[in-house]
């Protein structure tokens, strides 16, 4: 993603990692979904070759690693507003990874999205598609 002329490239980046609040999950079972989704940019690539390879990092991505990589995570009320800001943020061109849990552990076999991290990309990209969610 290119970024617009009048964003510098000092212009903080950051994760967003979107939770489903409404399927009760134990404590354990957020943090892993909320993991899987905060790799899955990375590992995406890997998991899709025959070979697998060291992907290449976007600026974007480069300078979120030099800057710490922050991360933030948000509560999501469903799975349609899971499903709905995943879909905003593509829309806007940004990185977004949506997880679907196999349902073996918890959800009574039944497949279930649970998570989504948005990005790493410009904050400010991120906020006008996340901004009004709560913490988690």
């Amino acid at each position: 993603m290119t970024e617009p002329e009048n964003i510098t490239n000092g212009e903080r980046r950051k994760q967003v990692i979107l939770v489903r609040k409404d399927l009760k999950m134990r404590r354990g079972k957020e943090i892993a979904q909320g993991s899987h989704a905060s790799m899955e940019f990375l590992v995406s690539s890997l998991r899709n070759s025959d070979q697998p390879q060291i992907t290449e990092l976007d600026a974007d991505t480069i300078r979120w690693i030099n800057k710490g990589m922050p991360k933030i995570c948000l509560r999501v009320n469903s799975e349609a507003q899971l499903l709905e800001l995943h879909e905003a943020a593509r829309e806007q061109g940004l990185k977004s990874q949506l997880i679907k849990d196999s349902g073996r552990t918890e959800f009574g076999g039944v497949p279930t999205y649970t998570a989504c991290a948005i990005g790493p990309n410009l904050a400010c990209l991120i906020d006008r598609i996340t901004g009004e969610l709560t913490p988690y």
